[in-house]
């Protein structure tokens, strides 16, 4: 009677100078296999179609496991199943399943169209907090619109947390940012594959579009008392403040100006005209758009010392530029009393200055770098260089009424 096999005795068999083979009494077909190193893995004897076969089982299981898989190998056997077969094709849908998880189809997307995305950054951050924790390792083929929803109301109640157990801020809006991250991703995937439909469908968005657009603008005292805050050359705010005039002076978007190089200036000698292009692979629109700078837009470059090689106009530590938004703004709002009021509203201030200051609609739109719809977009190629060069003076004579009143009162003489 052979001996029964253990995993204890299994650990205590010696290696041979030849490859062994050892029959488990305890299972059919299952061997030990003992290698001349040492090295011991198991293995199934079958056949199937009138031949010999051989399944090599995976490495590092117990004795319990092995015996385990050969009973599946047998069944599958009994079923008119080549276990080989079997094992090959379940190692393919693994594999397969692995390179459509909704992680491996968010990396490929970010991969392929990264370079094209203004804001691949922050969506490969959201996805990391926010997304993978709870739907990275779902095959994105069976992701249903209900873990989604139950995703975005966590979102939306901040109750998901970060790697240290800390709340992560959340909010409505939050939510529908991250919605537009998955539905992105999922519709990218939904042109490549042959089967995929997205399950995410009108309506689910937390925040309807017309109360998610912002109308803040910054009143005139709220302009004051802002312009002289950041006008203050030494501070803790570092570049922030000629940061904040500067969006103020040219109507650009927040990351426009952060990412602002000075390879994009025409010239840095601030005393002559210096016209700003912002290339397309940083625009919005996706086409290159030039900005005259006003000379008050170049007093404060003026002001903004360069620190060592660094390109970026704006940075805080001379390799990368200005950053950590929050944080300064945190102190900046203290310090000027306004609080309530997003970067991007400057631009939408600046955008209504130009208005009060009588600025052609057309040619305020183009200092914003908005695109004309329809037919004029179309066949009107022309640049419009003078007439942002006026405007954006316009704009900055308008700020500076508002900002020096008792300056620039006139008195008028009497007939």
């Amino acid at each position: 009677m052979r001996k029964v096999l253990t995993d204890i005795a299994i650990g205590k068999l010696k290696p041979g100078p030849m490859r062994r083979e050892i029959p488990d009494p305890g299972a059919r077909g299952l061997y030990i296999i003992v290698q001349p190193s040492g090295a011991k893995s198991f293995a199934v004897r079958y056949r199937f179609g009138g031949k010999p076969r051989k399944l090599t089982l995976r490495a590092g299981i117990t004795l319990a496991a092995a015996r385990k898989e050969a009973s599946d190998a047998f069944y599958e056997l009994e079923k008119g199943n080549d276990p080989s077969v079997a094992k090959r094709q379940a190692k393919q849908a693994q594999k397969r399943a692995a390179e459509n998880t909704f992680r491996a189809i968010a990396e490929e997307y970010l991969k392929r169209e990264g370079s094209r995305l203004r804001s691949a950054d922050w969506r490969r951050a959201v996805l990391k907090r926010l997304v993978y924790p709870m739907l990275g390792d779902r095959p994105i083929g069976e992701i249903r619109r209900s873990e989604i929803i139950r995703l975005l109301d966590k979102i939306e109640a901040g109750e998901l947390k970060d790697q240290d157990g800390d709340l992560i801020k959340g909010g409505p809006v939050m939510a529908d940012r991250t919605l537009a991250v998955i539905r992105k991703i999922m519709n990218w995937h939904a042109t490549r594959s042959d089967d995929f439909r997205s399950p995410i469908v009108r309506g689910m968005a937390r925040v309807k579009a017309k109360e998610r657009a912002r109308e803040r603008t910054l009143t005139d005292d709220e302009l004051r008392a802002v312009w002289k805050v950041a006008a203050e050359a030494e501070g803790p705010f570092g570049p922030f403040g000629a940061f904040v005039q500067f969006l103020l002076l040219t109507a650009a978007r927040r990351n426009e100006a952060a990412q602002m190089m000075r390879s994009e200036l025409s010239a840095t000698d601030w005393e002559q005209p210096i016209d700003w292009t912002l290339p397309a692979a940083r625009n919005k629109t996706k086409v290159d758009l030039i900005r005259p700078l006003s000379a008050a837009a170049r007093d404060v470059l003026a002001r903004v010392p360069r620190l060592a090689d660094c390109d970026f106009v704006f940075s805080t530590d001379g390799e990368n530029s200005i950053s950590g938004f929050s944080r300064f703004k945190t102190k900046f709002d203290k310090a000027c009393g306004v609080t309530g009021w997003t970067l991007h509203d400057l631009r939408r201030t600046a955008r209504s200055l130009m208005s009060r200051a009588g600025v052609n609609s057309d040619h305020a739109e183009q200092c914003l770098g908005h695109v004309i719809p329809g037919v004029r977009g179309t066949y009107d190629r022309y640049e419009y260089h003078a007439e942002k060069q006026r405007a954006f003076e316009v704009l900055a004579t308008q700020i500076d009424l508002i900002v020096r009143p008792k300056q620039n009162v006139v008195a008028l003489r009497g007939n």
